[in-house]
């Protein structure tokens, strides 16, 4: 949150404190310390700067996996007061339009679907996970005092997926210290975003990507946005500078943003900061260039000042930002009823939602109450997400989210036939690659295992129909589509048996890097360019680039068909014709026996 300052009654007047004035100055501020480092350990060390920050380096590879008029919806009289309240803490975020339909307003309505299912649930707006964690230690602290349903604190946040191993690392240190039936763990997504979620820079970044090296970009540093970018910078060995007092003129750098609305804030402002050149050791004044934000941010920006295009968002790494649902253990495994039927209307909601119509828009405006931002014209708007012209006269895609259902979480959490654990591969991706940036503030974080909960899920489809499973939102292509936008190009190290199309063991691991990295980009196309070395003949070098890349493809869609439906994948065969290195020696061979994934998308609006 940003706070502004007020000024003072006594300005420009010359006040003095007297000795007892300066005292109880000191007292109030030491006090705030001591607050601050009884309630969050790492405090202090946040405050400090790093003696050595980490250098700049080419992140790893991120392997994945309203009433519609413009008016406003007046707030029901609550519906179930008499449940107990359960406090849900979010962000403003379309992909939630499920959840608030069916919740009906601020707080569970008479007919809502959350009061059918016996669930009195309150939204709360909250745009800073800082106090989101706050919200859940007091939650749990209140637990453990005996509070059998706490009147403090939240019973559920949200949160971006992908973010969700650095959140879970900060808040489950300190709600470990509890006891460790006092976590907090996900347990299941009201939706995904779709495009609204991007890294927005000058077009010059989309045309050539070694273009964006020494841009400054404003965001949330180890935010799900920031994963945005990072997953870019690897995809296309770019190198990403994690130190934000810095500026390496040959790496991706940036300025620290409050919240995602300041990151667009610090461009439109064309805020400019001294940092200095790790090249130069000299001072340079440098100045905002681009922005990782999601909407309103991406609107504001292209409204106020413009000038920025969608570098990659959401829409092309479909799979990597799902909403995720975050409640303490303890409490969800003495309220299973509870967790059920608040999942069964989120999911219920949305399928309402995807109907469009009346739902829709009354979702949309309930956003809009929700938030106590906007209309719900708009929020219906940029959920469905459009291609509008910037100030500038720039076309700029903005906004794009979905809802989800019981059978997107099916999908989701690996629980479909088919599917694969999507929120695992982001959560482990992401997760390390904040621990490859910042090792010092997150060396660590749990396993999946330790914070994914799926019974409620699993509970709430044992009751459902076999359509109710089965009606997911799967990325949908057409062998007739061809790549017209490169997103990226990567080559990959695959081994094979000398002279054939067979796997070596060695190359397992790889494979499944390479999985985790498409299975997340899952609103891309997928070229796999096979290339051979020069020893042999053409014809059969020709054959063999071929094979291998055949090889590779099958490989892809047998460990799950329903992330790579056909006419995603298009297999190009090069053989010995585009080598990168002389063929004159080993070393030289052994690169230019490879496989290229170029991602692309066909350049066209795709329904997401």
């Amino acid at each position: 949150m940003r706070w502004a300052a007020a000024p003072a009654s006594g300005e420009g007047r010359n006040v003095k404190l007297t000795l007892f004035s300066k005292l109880l100055i000191t007292a109030i501020v030491l006090g705030a310390i001591g607050i601050g480092v009884y309630k969050n350990p790492d405090f202090l060390s946040r405050l400090a700067p790093k003696a050595n920050p980490t250098p700049s380096n080419v992140p790893p590879t991120a392997n994945l996996p309203g009433d519609g008029t413009g008016g406003s919806v007046a707030a029901s009289p609550p519906g179930c007061a008499d449940k107990p309240e359960m406090r849900f803490f979010h962000w403003a975020w379309n992909a939630q339009i499920g959840l608030i339909y069916a919740t009906g307003g601020k707080q569970a309505t008479e007919g809502s679907l959350m009061c059918k299912e016996g669930v009195n649930l309150k939204l709360v707006r909250e745009d800073n996970t800082d106090q989101m964690q706050n919200q859940l230690l007091l939650f749990a602290e209140a637990l453990k005092k005996g509070e059998a349903h706490p009147k403090a604190g939240a019973h559920f946040v949200a949160i971006m997926g992908d973010g969700s191993a650095t959140f879970l690392k900060a808040v489950n240190d300190r709600l470990g210290k509890l006891g460790p039936e006092y976590i907090a763990q996900v347990v299941g997504s009201a939706g995904y975003s779709r495009g609204e979620d991007k890294f927005m820079g000058p077009k010059a970044w989309k045309d050539n990507p070694q273009a964006a090296r020494g841009g400054l970009v404003a965001g949330v540093l180890r935010d799900g946005d920031w994963n945005i970018a990072l997953k870019w910078l690897g995809d296309n060995k770019i190198k990403n500078n994690p130190d934000e007092k810095s500026y390496d003129p040959d790496a991706l750098n940036w300025v620290a943003a409050s919240d995602y609305l300041d990151a667009g804030e610090k461009y439109i402002s064309g805020f400019c900061t001294d940092l200095k050149n790790l090249k130069t050791g000299k001072a340079e004044k440098k100045c905002v260039s681009g922005v990782v934000t999601w909407t309103p941010g991406d609107v504001n920006v292209a409204t106020k000042k413009g000038g920025l295009v969608s570098i990659v968002s959401t829409k092309e790494y479909r799979s990597q930002m799902p909403n995720v649902i975050i409640g303490i253990k303890k409490w969800m495994k003495a309220n299973p009823k509870l967790m059920e039927g608040m999942l069964r209307a989120t999911f219920a909601g949305g399928d309402a939602v995807k109907g469009g119509g009346e739902a829709l828009s009354r979702g949309a405006g309930l956003s809009a109450l929700v938030y106590a931002e906007k209309d719900g014209a708009y929020w219906e708007r940029y959920y469905k997400g459009v291609t509008e012209k910037d100030k500038t006269g720039v076309d700029v895609e903005l906004g794009g989210s979905t809802v989800n259902n019981l059978a997107d979480n099916l999908q989701l959490f690996g629980l479909a036939p088919g599917s694969t654990n999507l929120f695992a591969a982001t959560y482990n991706i992401f997760g390390n690659i904040v621990k490859s940036q910042y090792p010092d503030l997150v060396p660590s974080f749990p396993p999946v295992s330790e914070i994914l909960d799926t019974s409620y899920v699993r509970a709430v489809a044992g009751g459902a129909t076999e359509k109710a499973k089965t009606d997911a939102d799967l990325p949908k292509f057409s062998t007739a589509d061809k790549v017209e936008q490169v997103v990226s190009r990567k080559s990959w190290d695959i081994q094979f048996d000398t002279g054939k199309a067979t796997f070596t063991p060695h190359a397992t691991e790889t494979l499944k890097t390479l999985f985790g990295d498409l299975v997340v980009a899952g609103g891309t196309l997928v070229q796999i360019h096979g290339h051979t070395d020069n020893q042999g003949s053409p014809a059969k070098n020709q054959q063999l680039s071929e094979d291998r890349a055949f090889a590779v493809k099958k490989w892809l869609e047998k460990q799950s068909s329903a992330n790579f439906p056909e006419g995603r994948i298009t297999v190009i065969a090069h053989g010995q014709m585009q080598p990168i290195e002389s063929n004159s020696s080993a070393d030289g061979r052994a690169k230019n026996r490879r496989v290229e994934i170029v991602l692309g998308t066909t350049g066209l609006a795709r329904a997401q």
